[in-house]
Protein backbone atom coordinates (compact mmCIF):
# COMPACT_ATOMS: atom_id res chain seq x y z
CA UNK A 1 0.00 0.00 0.00
CA UNK A 2 1.19 3.42 -1.06
CA UNK A 3 3.23 4.90 2.16
CA UNK A 4 3.10 2.26 4.76
CA UNK A 5 4.81 -1.44 4.03
CA UNK A 6 2.54 -4.51 4.65
CA UNK A 7 4.78 -4.86 8.14
CA UNK A 8 4.15 -1.46 9.52
CA UNK A 9 0.70 -2.21 9.18
CA UNK A 10 0.87 -5.81 10.76
CA UNK A 11 3.08 -3.67 13.87
CA UNK A 12 -0.02 -1.42 13.65
CA UNK A 13 -2.43 -3.32 14.65
CA UNK A 14 -1.21 -4.97 17.43
CA UNK A 15 -1.67 -2.17 19.83
CA UNK A 16 -4.97 -1.99 21.27
CA UNK A 17 -7.40 0.89 21.50
CA UNK A 18 -7.81 0.87 25.73
CA UNK A 19 -3.85 0.76 25.39
CA UNK A 20 -3.79 3.48 23.07
CA UNK A 21 -6.49 5.48 25.14
CA UNK A 22 -4.42 5.10 28.29
CA UNK A 23 -0.78 6.10 26.88
CA UNK A 24 -1.60 8.82 24.90
CA UNK A 25 -5.41 10.26 26.01
CA UNK A 26 -5.69 9.82 29.61
CA UNK A 27 -7.64 12.90 30.22
CA UNK A 28 -10.08 11.49 27.86
CA UNK A 29 -10.47 8.66 29.31
CA UNK A 30 -13.79 8.43 32.30
CA UNK A 31 -14.65 5.64 34.55
CA UNK A 32 -18.27 4.26 32.94
CA UNK A 33 -21.92 3.03 35.15
CA UNK A 34 -20.84 -0.43 34.05
CA UNK A 35 -18.20 -2.12 35.97
CA UNK A 36 -14.79 -2.56 34.15
CA UNK A 37 -16.21 0.01 31.28
CA UNK A 38 -14.40 3.62 30.36
CA UNK A 39 -16.02 6.21 28.19
CA UNK A 40 -14.85 9.36 26.39
CA UNK A 41 -14.82 12.71 28.25
CA UNK A 42 -15.90 14.43 24.93
CA UNK A 43 -18.15 11.20 24.10
CA UNK A 44 -20.55 10.18 26.76
CA UNK A 45 -21.88 7.10 24.56
CA UNK A 46 -18.43 5.93 23.36
CA UNK A 47 -18.12 2.51 25.40
CA UNK A 48 -14.98 1.03 25.83
CA UNK A 49 -14.29 -2.50 27.73
CA UNK A 50 -10.84 -2.45 29.76
CA UNK A 51 -10.49 -5.94 29.63
CA UNK A 52 -10.94 -7.04 26.33
CA UNK A 53 -10.39 -3.28 24.52
CA UNK A 54 -13.89 -3.75 22.76
CA UNK A 55 -15.48 -0.78 21.66
CA UNK A 56 -18.50 0.33 20.74
CA UNK A 57 -19.84 4.38 19.86
CA UNK A 58 -23.52 4.05 20.53
CA UNK A 59 -24.55 7.45 18.78
CA UNK A 60 -22.39 6.46 15.58
CA UNK A 61 -22.70 2.81 15.55
CA UNK A 62 -19.36 1.87 14.57
CA UNK A 63 -17.06 -0.61 16.76
CA UNK A 64 -13.56 -1.97 16.71
CA UNK A 65 -10.97 -3.32 19.29
CA UNK A 66 -7.55 -1.89 17.52
CA UNK A 67 -5.91 1.39 18.66
CA UNK A 68 -6.17 1.87 14.50
CA UNK A 69 -10.08 0.77 14.32
CA UNK A 70 -10.14 3.86 16.75
CA UNK A 71 -7.80 6.31 15.13
CA UNK A 72 -10.18 5.53 11.80
CA UNK A 73 -13.51 5.18 13.31
CA UNK A 74 -13.44 7.95 16.12
CA UNK A 75 -10.64 10.53 15.35
CA UNK A 76 -10.70 10.59 11.63
CA UNK A 77 -7.55 10.20 10.48
CA UNK A 78 -7.08 8.30 6.64
CA UNK A 79 -5.24 4.84 7.11
CA UNK A 80 -1.85 5.37 5.88
CA UNK A 81 -1.83 8.16 8.33
CA UNK A 82 -2.99 6.02 10.99
CA UNK A 83 -0.69 3.42 10.62
CA UNK A 84 2.65 6.01 10.53
CA UNK A 85 0.95 7.74 13.76
CA UNK A 86 1.22 3.54 15.65
CA UNK A 87 4.66 2.87 14.08
CA UNK A 88 5.71 6.34 15.77
CA UNK A 89 6.47 7.72 12.36
CA UNK A 90 4.03 10.72 12.86
CA UNK A 91 4.86 11.31 16.54
CA UNK A 92 3.67 15.40 16.24
CA UNK A 93 0.35 13.36 16.13
CA UNK A 94 0.25 11.51 19.12
CA UNK A 95 1.38 13.46 22.15
CA UNK A 96 3.33 12.80 24.74
CA UNK A 97 1.53 12.26 27.89
CA UNK A 98 2.57 15.55 29.75
CA UNK A 99 1.45 17.74 27.08
CA UNK A 100 -2.01 18.49 26.44
CA UNK A 101 -3.77 17.63 23.17
CA UNK A 102 -3.93 20.29 20.96
CA UNK A 103 -6.83 21.34 18.54
CA UNK A 104 -6.91 19.39 15.35
CA UNK A 105 -7.13 21.07 12.47
CA UNK A 106 -10.34 20.99 10.30
CA UNK A 107 -10.32 20.58 6.37
CA UNK A 108 -12.61 19.58 4.25
CA UNK A 109 -11.58 16.01 2.70
CA UNK A 110 -10.98 16.97 -1.39
CA UNK A 111 -14.08 16.75 -3.95
CA UNK A 112 -14.55 13.66 -6.38
CA UNK A 113 -15.06 14.51 -9.59
CA UNK A 114 -18.53 13.82 -9.72
CA UNK A 115 -20.69 12.95 -6.76
CA UNK A 116 -22.26 9.93 -8.63
CA UNK A 117 -22.00 7.58 -5.85
CA UNK A 118 -23.53 9.74 -3.72
CA UNK A 119 -26.33 10.20 -5.69
CA UNK A 120 -26.67 6.32 -6.20
CA UNK A 121 -26.46 5.56 -2.97
CA UNK A 122 -29.50 8.00 -1.43
CA UNK A 123 -31.55 7.47 -4.31
CA UNK A 124 -31.86 3.90 -3.28
CA UNK A 125 -32.25 5.19 0.49
CA UNK A 126 -35.18 6.56 -1.05
CA UNK A 127 -33.97 10.12 -0.55
CA UNK A 128 -36.07 12.24 -3.57
CA UNK A 129 -33.35 13.45 -6.71
CA UNK A 130 -34.39 16.98 -5.58
CA UNK A 131 -33.67 17.22 -2.53
CA UNK A 132 -29.94 15.91 -3.12
CA UNK A 133 -29.40 18.21 -6.03
CA UNK A 134 -30.33 20.97 -3.65
CA UNK A 135 -28.14 20.02 -1.05
CA UNK A 136 -24.92 19.87 -3.49
CA UNK A 137 -25.95 23.31 -5.00
CA UNK A 138 -25.74 24.37 -1.43
CA UNK A 139 -22.76 23.00 -1.05
CA UNK A 140 -23.71 21.00 1.94
CA UNK A 141 -23.35 17.45 0.57
CA UNK A 142 -20.66 16.07 -1.82
CA UNK A 143 -18.46 12.93 -2.44
CA UNK A 144 -15.14 12.63 -1.15
CA UNK A 145 -12.14 11.50 -3.73
CA UNK A 146 -10.35 9.38 -1.39
CA UNK A 147 -13.27 6.47 -0.22
CA UNK A 148 -16.06 8.12 -2.36
CA UNK A 149 -18.02 8.53 1.09
CA UNK A 150 -20.93 10.87 1.35
CA UNK A 151 -19.97 14.22 3.30
CA UNK A 152 -22.62 16.28 5.08
CA UNK A 153 -21.31 19.53 5.49
CA UNK A 154 -22.00 21.99 8.48
CA UNK A 155 -22.05 25.64 8.10
CA UNK A 156 -21.34 28.71 9.87
CA UNK A 157 -23.39 32.08 9.08
CA UNK A 158 -20.97 33.45 6.96
CA UNK A 159 -20.80 30.33 4.98
CA UNK A 160 -17.66 28.61 6.03
CA UNK A 161 -17.56 25.35 6.60
CA UNK A 162 -17.14 24.63 10.13
CA UNK A 163 -18.03 20.57 10.58
CA UNK A 164 -18.33 17.68 8.10
CA UNK A 165 -19.61 14.21 8.72
CA UNK A 166 -18.60 11.04 6.29
CA UNK A 167 -20.95 8.17 5.73
CA UNK A 168 -19.61 5.08 3.58
CA UNK A 169 -21.68 4.74 0.20
CA UNK A 170 -21.13 0.96 -0.08
CA UNK A 171 -24.19 -0.64 0.46
CA UNK A 172 -22.94 -4.35 1.92
CA UNK A 173 -22.85 -4.56 5.84
CA UNK A 174 -22.44 -1.31 8.23
CA UNK A 175 -21.77 1.73 6.74
CA UNK A 176 -18.41 4.02 7.29
CA UNK A 177 -19.39 6.63 9.85
CA UNK A 178 -17.41 9.37 11.32
CA UNK A 179 -17.24 12.68 11.35
CA UNK A 180 -14.11 14.88 10.00
CA UNK A 181 -11.03 15.25 12.42
CA UNK A 182 -11.59 18.92 13.88
CA UNK A 183 -15.50 19.52 13.63
CA UNK A 184 -17.20 21.93 16.10
CA UNK A 185 -19.86 20.33 16.62
CA UNK A 186 -21.89 23.45 17.30
CA UNK A 187 -22.12 23.94 13.61
CA UNK A 188 -23.43 20.39 12.41
CA UNK A 189 -25.34 19.63 9.24
CA UNK A 190 -28.58 21.76 9.03
CA UNK A 191 -30.99 22.15 5.92
CA UNK A 192 -32.36 25.33 5.53
CA UNK A 193 -36.09 26.31 5.23
CA UNK A 194 -36.84 28.41 1.90
CA UNK A 195 -38.65 31.27 3.56
CA UNK A 196 -37.98 32.76 7.06
CA UNK A 197 -39.33 30.11 9.61
CA UNK A 198 -39.50 29.88 13.10
CA UNK A 199 -39.67 26.06 13.44
CA UNK A 200 -36.78 23.68 14.01
CA UNK A 201 -36.83 20.12 13.59
CA UNK A 202 -33.63 17.88 15.12
CA UNK A 203 -32.57 14.21 14.08
CA UNK A 204 -30.19 12.50 15.42
CA UNK A 205 -27.64 11.86 11.79
CA UNK A 206 -27.06 13.67 8.90
CA UNK A 207 -29.27 11.62 6.47
CA UNK A 208 -32.33 11.86 8.50
CA UNK A 209 -33.44 15.62 7.19
CA UNK A 210 -33.21 14.24 3.66
CA UNK A 211 -35.45 11.52 4.71
CA UNK A 212 -37.95 13.40 6.20
CA UNK A 213 -37.99 15.83 4.09
CA UNK A 214 -38.53 13.70 1.22
CA UNK A 215 -40.89 11.91 3.00
CA UNK A 216 -42.82 15.14 4.06
CA UNK A 217 -42.13 17.36 1.24
CA UNK A 218 -42.19 20.70 3.00
CA UNK A 219 -39.67 23.26 3.26
CA UNK A 220 -41.07 25.54 5.72
CA UNK A 221 -39.00 24.22 8.94
CA UNK A 222 -35.22 24.36 9.39
CA UNK A 223 -34.01 20.39 9.98
CA UNK A 224 -30.84 20.23 12.01
CA UNK A 225 -28.54 17.21 12.89
CA UNK A 226 -27.39 17.01 16.75
CA UNK A 227 -24.61 14.76 15.40
CA UNK A 228 -25.81 12.08 17.79
CA UNK A 229 -27.08 11.38 20.67
CA UNK A 230 -26.20 10.45 24.66
CA UNK A 231 -28.82 7.59 25.98
CA UNK A 232 -27.55 5.06 28.77
CA UNK A 233 -27.94 1.35 28.02
CA UNK A 234 -31.71 -0.37 28.01
CA UNK A 235 -32.32 -1.72 31.12
CA UNK A 236 -29.98 0.05 33.16
CA UNK A 237 -30.86 2.56 35.76
CA UNK A 238 -29.72 5.75 36.02
CA UNK A 239 -30.91 9.48 37.38
CA UNK A 240 -28.35 10.99 35.37
CA UNK A 241 -29.88 13.89 32.94
CA UNK A 242 -28.67 13.85 29.34
CA UNK A 243 -26.49 16.98 28.72
CA UNK A 244 -27.65 19.75 26.13
CA UNK A 245 -26.89 19.07 22.80
CA UNK A 246 -23.85 21.31 21.91
CA UNK A 247 -25.61 21.44 18.20
CA UNK A 248 -29.36 22.78 19.09
CA UNK A 249 -28.02 25.07 21.93
CA UNK A 250 -25.06 26.70 19.69
CA UNK A 251 -27.97 26.62 16.79
CA UNK A 252 -31.09 28.63 19.03
CA UNK A 253 -28.37 30.94 20.49
CA UNK A 254 -28.08 32.28 16.39
CA UNK A 255 -31.61 31.95 16.29
CA UNK A 256 -33.43 34.01 18.86
CA UNK A 257 -36.89 33.91 16.15
CA UNK A 258 -37.24 29.80 16.79
CA UNK A 259 -40.45 29.22 18.61
CA UNK A 260 -41.16 25.44 18.29
CA UNK A 261 -38.63 22.71 18.28
CA UNK A 262 -40.08 19.76 16.49
CA UNK A 263 -37.96 16.17 18.03
CA UNK A 264 -37.45 13.68 15.34
CA UNK A 265 -35.09 11.31 17.07
CA UNK A 266 -35.14 7.42 15.84
CA UNK A 267 -38.31 5.46 17.57
CA UNK A 268 -35.76 3.12 19.64
CA UNK A 269 -34.64 2.87 23.54
CA UNK A 270 -32.43 6.04 22.80
CA UNK A 271 -34.36 8.12 20.75
CA UNK A 272 -37.02 7.83 23.04
CA UNK A 273 -34.75 8.62 26.37
CA UNK A 274 -33.01 11.67 24.41
CA UNK A 275 -36.87 13.06 23.44
CA UNK A 276 -37.59 13.39 26.92
CA UNK A 277 -34.87 14.85 27.89
CA UNK A 278 -34.62 17.33 25.79
CA UNK A 279 -38.45 18.32 26.30
CA UNK A 280 -37.72 18.56 29.64
CA UNK A 281 -34.79 20.95 29.12
CA UNK A 282 -36.43 23.14 26.54
CA UNK A 283 -40.35 23.38 27.57
CA UNK A 284 -41.57 26.67 28.69
CA UNK A 285 -38.81 28.62 26.35
CA UNK A 286 -39.97 26.84 23.26
CA UNK A 287 -43.15 24.83 22.24
CA UNK A 288 -42.05 21.29 22.26
CA UNK A 289 -43.65 18.90 18.91
CA UNK A 290 -42.23 15.06 19.18
CA UNK A 291 -42.23 14.00 16.02
CA UNK A 292 -40.82 10.48 16.39
CA UNK A 293 -41.50 7.74 12.91
CA UNK A 294 -44.37 5.59 13.64
CA UNK A 295 -42.84 2.48 13.09
CA UNK A 296 -40.55 0.94 16.44
CA UNK A 297 -36.60 0.46 16.06
CA UNK A 298 -36.90 3.11 12.96
CA UNK A 299 -35.55 6.42 11.94
CA UNK A 300 -36.39 8.46 9.14
CA UNK A 301 -34.04 7.18 7.05
CA UNK A 302 -35.29 3.43 7.27
CA UNK A 303 -39.09 4.89 6.41
CA UNK A 304 -37.60 6.10 3.05
CA UNK A 305 -35.38 3.19 2.03
CA UNK A 306 -38.34 0.59 3.11
CA UNK A 307 -40.72 2.99 0.69
CA UNK A 308 -38.36 2.38 -2.17
CA UNK A 309 -37.89 -0.91 -1.88
CA UNK A 310 -41.50 -1.85 -1.58
CA UNK A 311 -41.71 0.93 -4.79
CA UNK A 312 -39.36 -1.14 -6.29
CA UNK A 313 -41.00 -4.38 -5.84
CA UNK A 314 -44.13 -3.24 -7.13
CA UNK A 315 -42.44 -1.82 -10.20
CA UNK A 316 -40.75 -5.63 -11.07
CA UNK A 317 -44.16 -7.23 -10.46
CA UNK A 318 -45.91 -5.00 -13.21
CA UNK A 319 -43.29 -4.80 -15.33
CA UNK A 320 -43.52 -9.18 -15.20
CA UNK A 321 -47.03 -9.04 -16.16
Amino acid sequence: MPGVTEEQITAAKQMSAIEFLRRYRPGQLVKAESRGEFQLKEHDSFKINETTSLWHWKSRDVGGKSALDYLIKVEGLKFVEAVQTLCGENPSYVPPVSQPEQPKEFLLPPAAENNRRVFAYLLKRGIDRKVIEACIRAGILYESADYHNAVFVGKDETGTARYAFLRGTYTRGNPFKAEVSGSDKRFCFCLPPKRESKKLAIYEAAIEPLAHLTLEGTTDKWRLSLGGIYAPEEGTQTSRDMKKPIALDAFLARHPEIEEIEICTNNDFAGRWAADHIEKAYQGKYRMVRNLPEKEGCDYADLTKERYEKQAVRQRAACSR
